[in-house]
């Protein structure tokens, strides 16, 4: 049965597929790059959550615990004492891990005692084995082979000098941070970095037989808020989180790019059904039956998606390897390791599965239109037979879905529900497939209604188009989605852009910032020297400086941004907040949070909050709700003092300068890069804002250029389904010619039937996607919890008339072809 299985497969279906190279290579691409693009994505959320993940269990090893500081400041050195003791601990590890360089030169300084050894990771062999080196050499450190130091080099670390006493080999270099590693005895660790008697974690190795969750709990009830006990997967999972916006815009981007993929293997399987019909109907006819010849379309249908998977996996590879190095800085700044390109196990099946799913769905309808009639009635004309014409049922059901999707999208828009209100865009999408497809007699009439505007050629096209509904829905449906897509999300991300630039051009009233970081960046650390405030407060021009702290912070299982201001000195905290709260939030009354950590708390204004700190648990007043731009992490602003008092953060990491009127801007900010240490970053207010907005739109860039792709690959199956549309009708077009039609009438035959398709598939696909893109904007204003404006743009007209041109030129060489055709050759066919 399998020999005989094989033998049908090969005969009617590959055989096919293998004689229609054309187009099995369109199908073939057009899957392909669906796949690739799903590959790309998964792959860009994989190496930054993975790579966090590799470097935790290198570090931690046996560890199934972890301690954690609050913010990057740590916590008392002294708790590790109390946490060693505790009931069921075996060893408690302690280890120092901070942030060391900037860009291209950032890497992970790491200070552990002699008792890393017990927790056999890769770092525990090196620094046991060469202990001896590490003691004998002054501020010995072992760094990894990436930083490109040799040993016996001594080079500049914080504050102090270090001597290199050992070269991590490759392999281990590898699995540490990719070897943009420093590893440091911790008392080392912690002069250099000016941090003496503070620890970042302790990794605990529990003793035999012990109760993981009694454990926790007891260390909970040890550390008492100035420290987080967790397992080590909980910076993977803040890892995720800062990734979690652009996984979610592109992945939906990529499943348009899918779905018009669908379209075009639908398109391609019925024209292979139609194309097979006399013999279809030849083995019914002779006691064929009907299930083997749906499973071998189906198998066919599948054996496209796999291939074509395959080829896109390798295509999505190479396109997430340069979209790593596409990342916001501000994403690549807030995770504690380095991304590395890695492609998940998963990625890869995922998409090729994806991939024979929607082959296999759109296949599974094309066989529905013959593999359900009567032998003689298989060899009727396509729109002939009654499998061409919706039925009732069916009809009324798509209407009720698509209304009923379009209340859930509306629903889940409007709702607050954070990230997840975006699947209201592909709840909208799908909504608008299910209406249009009750709406395919309405939209072959009026696509027929176009091409006849054509006069007599247009007549004939017209003709061809209601003589094929199904192709004509599916064509037009094609032209509707990549469109709609790139006019939703397109639209919806350059209001988003705007608004969230809107919301920091408050920082443009400031004539000067000084940071340790680029501005592009969030200003977390380190903090700056603490004499830098008075020497800048001293340069002539500079009228008034006002410090300000960030840092990032763990609340609950995910983190936060800490935002403190000096709220004695002047109320303009920020636009958003109002200034009697300002004063109130001075006056140490409470704090205010942004949109995002008020849903994750169940809170608003008027409830307590409970906050984990160094000096332990604080419960504190909501004051405000604002919304602000949480693309990494949602904030908690409080009054500066309170936030270096609460979290043990001494200093600031930015200073906001005022000059004085009249003074000349860049000879100030010379001078004042005279006094600031090397490697700061002084900016102006304007430029300032121009970084931030920069890297919003960098974060959006990455979506944008997924939306060019998916127009892409509609035009590339827009353009196959019209070139295969001539192809089969050469014949036909044969028959016209020795008739004595003129090419020239053939060709505007021709054009009026894609002028027809195109042009009412790019006006659904501005309808639809202007209405997605209120609903994206609503959507995405939870998501990004920021107030987004909806601002329709003039490009929409651009779009559809692109659509238009390019069904136009998608149907001239297949025309041509055909019109140039001998008679007798046009005759010949098949």
């Amino acid at each position: 049965m399998i020999r005989a299985a094989w033998d049908r497969l090969r005969l009617f279906n590959i055989r096919e597929l293998l004689a229609h190279r054309g187009r099995t290579l369109m199908s073939l691409t057009v899957m392909g790059v669906s796949a690739g693009l799903l590959v790309a994505v998964f792959s860009i959320s994989g190496s930054v959550t993975g790579s966090v993940d590799r470097l935790t269990h290198s570090l931690g090893g046996q560890a199934v615990l972890e301690i954690t500081g609050v913010t990057d400041a740590g916590f008392d050195q002294r708790l590790q004492q109390r946490i060693a003791t505790t009931p069921g601990v075996e060893k408690a590890v302690p280890m120092l891990r901070t942030q060391i360089g900037s860009g291209a030169e950032r890497a992970l300084l790491i200070g552990a005692d002699a008792s890393i050894a017990a927790l056999g990771s890769e770092l525990a062999g090196p620094m046991g084995a060469q202990a001896g080196k590490l003691l004998s050499v002054p501020n010995g450190v072992l760094v990894g082979a990436a930083m490109g130091r040799v040993e016996g080099e001594r080079f500049a670390l914080g504050s102090g000098t270090v001597t290199v006493a050992g070269v991590l080999d490759d392999n281990r270099s590898e699995q540490l941070n990719g070897g943009h590693i420093v590893a440091a005895p911790l008392g080392v660790a912690q002069q250099v970095t000016g941090r003496p008697g503070r620890l970042d974690s302790i990794q605990i190795v529990p003793a035999h037989g012990a109760d993981l969750g009694a454990l926790r709990a007891a260390l909970t009830e040890v550390v008492a808020g100035r420290a987080v006990v967790a397992e080590p997967s909980l910076r993977t999972i803040q890892a995720g989180g800062a990734i979690q916006l652009v996984r979610y815009s592109t992945l939906m981007s990529s499943a348009a790019a899918l779905i018009v993929s669908a379209f075009l293997i639908y398109n391609a399987m019925s024209m292979a059904v139609a194309q097979r019909r006399p013999v279809l109907s030849l083995l019914r006819a002779i006691g064929g039956q009907r299930a083997p010849m749906v499973r071998d379309l189906l198998v066919e249908a599948a054996l496209l998606g796999v291939l074509g998977g395959a080829v896109g996996a390798v295509l999505g590879v190479v396109m997430g390897r340069n979209a790593i190095d596409r990342l916001p800085a501000a994403i690549v700044q807030s995770v504690e390791a380095r991304t590395e390109y890695l492609v998940p196990w998963y990625a890869i099946p995922v998409a090729i599965a994806a991939c024979v799913l929607a082959a296999v769905a759109a296949a599974a309808i094309a066989a529905r239109q013959v593999y359900k009639v009567e032998p003689i009635e298989a060899l009727v004309p396509v729109g002939v037979a009654r499998t061409d014409r919706v039925n009732p049922m069916l009809w009324w059901a798509h209407i009720v879905v698509g209304l009923g999707l379009t209340a859930a999208a509306i629903s889940v828009a409007e709702a607050d529900l954070g990230r997840f209100s975006l699947a209201a865009i592909s709840l909208s999408f799908t909504a608008a497939v299910a209406l249009c497809f009750a709406a395919t007699g309405p939209i072959v009439h009026a696509t027929a209604a176009v091409a006849r505007l054509f006069g007599a050629p247009g007549a004939l096209g017209a003709t061809t188009l209601e003589r094929a509904p199904r192709r004509v829905w599916a064509t037009a449906m094609t032209v509707m989605i990549g469109v709609a897509a790139t006019v939703a999300m397109g639209g919806a991300s350059r209001n988003m852009v705007d608004s969230a630039t809107a919301t920091f051009d408050d920082l443009g009233n400031t004539d000067l910032y000084v940071s340790p970081t680029a501005m592009e960046q969030f200003p977390t650390g380190p903090l700056l020297p603490s004499d830098l405030r008075d020497k800048i407060a001293a340069v002539p021009g500079v009228s008034a400086v006002r410090p300000a702290q960030m840092a990032f912070a763990t609340l609950g299982s995910g983190r936060v941004m800490l935002q403190g201001y000096p709220t004695e000195i002047d109320g303009s905290v920020t636009s958003a907040v109002d200034r009697e709260v300002v004063a109130r939030m001075g006056a140490g009354q409470g704090v205010v949070i942004s949109r995002d950590v008020a849903r994750s708390l169940g809170a608003h204004v008027g409830s307590d909050v409970t906050l984990p700190t160094p000096t332990g648990d604080h419960t504190t007043t909501v004051l405000q709700v604002i919304p602000y731009f949480s693309a990494i992490a949602g904030v908690v602003v409080m009054d500066l003092g309170q936030l270096r008092q609460w979290y043990e953060r001494p200093g600031e990491t930015i200073l906001a300068v005022t000059l004085q009127p009249g003074v000349d801007h860049s000879t100030v900010a010379a001078a004042i890069r005279q006094v600031a240490p090397a490697g700061m970053h002084v900016d102006t207010g304007a430029a300032t804002v121009t970084a931030i907005s920069s890297s919003v739109r960098q974060g959006a860039a990455m979506s944008a250029a997924i939306l060019w792709i998916v127009m892409l690959v509609a035009t590339v199956a827009l353009l196959n389904t019209l070139m295969l549309s001539v192809l089969e009708r050469r014949r036909e077009l044969g028959v016209l010619r020795a008739m004595g039609t003129s090419r020239k009438f053939l060709l505007r035959s021709v054009l009026a039937e894609a002028a027809g398709i195109g042009l009412i598939g790019a006006a659904l696909g501005l309808a639809v996607g202007a209405a997605v893109q209120l609903l994206a904007t609503v959507a995405m204003g939870h998501a990004m919890t920021i107030d987004i404006r909806y601002a329709p743009s003039p490009i929409l007209l651009v779009y559809g008339t692109a659509a238009l041109v390019l069904a136009l030129l998608g149907s001239i060489p297949p025309a041509l072809r055909a019109a140039r055709m001998p008679i007798v050759e046009a005759l010949a066919v098949d």
